[in-house]
C-alpha cells in the first residue's frame, strides 16, 4: 500500500488511505472498513470510488486497538482459504465488540472533519459507504450528523437492525441521507427479519432508500482477498453505490 496518512480521532490519531482521481475539486467519501482492517483491498476499493471523481478517505477504526498493521492479517496468512478466514473471523469478534455505539459517533465528526480538511475536497455535502461492520458505523454517521452524508451506502453490513437497543436503525430519525444496502443472501449476522426491521424504520422515517438481497452471496462478498469474494455481488455494489453518488453528490 501507499503511504498512509494521520487523522485526528476522538480518542488519540488514526491511519488513513486517501484516493483521489486527480488534482482538481470533488465532492468527499468516507469509507469505513470492514473488520479485517485496513488493507490493500480497502485501498483498491478506494481508489475505485476515486475514479469516479471523488476524494476518498478511509480510517483505520481499530486506532484505539494498534496501528493498522497490526489490526491487519499478517504475512503468511491466506484469507482465500475458507479456514484460514473462518479463524481469523473468531479473532476479530472481539475487536469489533471495541466498536461500540459510543465510540463510532464519537469519531463521527474528526473523521468527517478530516476528510473535508484533505486538499481538493469540495464544499457541500458529503458520502459514506461501509462494508461488514463498516455498514452499522456508515449507517450511524448519517445518523449523528445529517448535514455531512447526503449518501450512505452498506454493503454485507453486520446488525445493522438487531434488537438492541443501540442497534443503529433506531437513530435513523435523525437521517437526512439517501440509502442504498446490498444484503448477502447467505449472512447469518444479517438475516430476514433484521432486513425487514431496517427496511421498515427506513419507510417510517420517510427515507430514500433502495435496498436487495443479492443471490447466492455470502458475507463479505466485496473482498476479492477472502474467501467470500463473489465477483457479481462486488461489481453490483460498485454499480449501486457509483449511482447512489452520482445522483446525491452531484445533482
Amino acid at each position: 500500500m501507499r503511504p498512509l496518512i494521520e487523522i485526528p480521532a476522538a480518542d488519540g490519531t488514526a491511519e488513513a488511505i486517501v484516493a483521489r482521481p486527480d488534482d482538481g475539486t470533488h465532492p468527499g467519501v468516507l469509507l469505513w472498513m470492514d473488520a479485517i482492517g485496513l488493507r490493500p483491498r480497502i485501498e483498491e476499493m478506494a481508489d475505485r470510488i476515486a475514479s469516479w471523481g471523488y476524494v476518498v478517505l478511509a480510517p483505520n477504526t481499530f486506532y484505539r486497538l494498534g496501528t493498522a498493521t497490526e489490526m491487519s492479517p499478517p504475512p503468511g496468512i491466506d484469507l482465500t482459504d475458507p479456514d484460514q478466514r473462518a479463524a481469523y473471523g473468531q479473532k476479530s469478534f472481539p475487536r469489533v465488540a471495541e466498536l461500540t455505539k459510543e465510540r463510532t459517533e464519537a469519531d463521527v465528526a474528526p473523521f468527517v472533519a478530516a476528510l473535508r480538511a484533505l486538499p481538493g475536497v469540495a464544499d457541500g455535502p458529503i458520502g459514506t459507504t461501509g462494508y461488514c461492520m463498516g455498514a452499522k458505523h456508515a449507517t450511524r454517521a448519517a445518523c449523528v450528523d445529517p448535514s455531512i452524508a447526503a449518501a450512505c451506502g452498506g454493503f454485507h453490513g453486520a446488525q445493522v437492525a438487531s434488537d438492541e437497543p443501540d442497534s443503529p436503525h433506531l437513530s435513523l430519525g435523525s437521517a437526512r441521507a439517501d440509502f442504498v444496502y446490498g444484503h448477502a443472501d447467505h449472512d447469518r449476522s444479517m438475516p430476514p427479519e433484521m432486513v425487514a426491521r431496517l427496511d421498515a424504520a427506513l419507510a417510517e422515517h420517510g427515507l430514500e432508500a433502495r435496498t436487495a438481497i443479492y443471490p447466492d452471496a455470502p458475507h463479505g462478498y466485496t473482498m476479492s482477498d477472502t474467501s467470500s469474494y463473489q465477483e457479481a455481488g462486488a461489481e453490483r455494489h460498485f454499480s449501486e453505490l457509483r449511482e447512489l453518488l452520482e445522483r446525491t453528490l452531484r445533482a
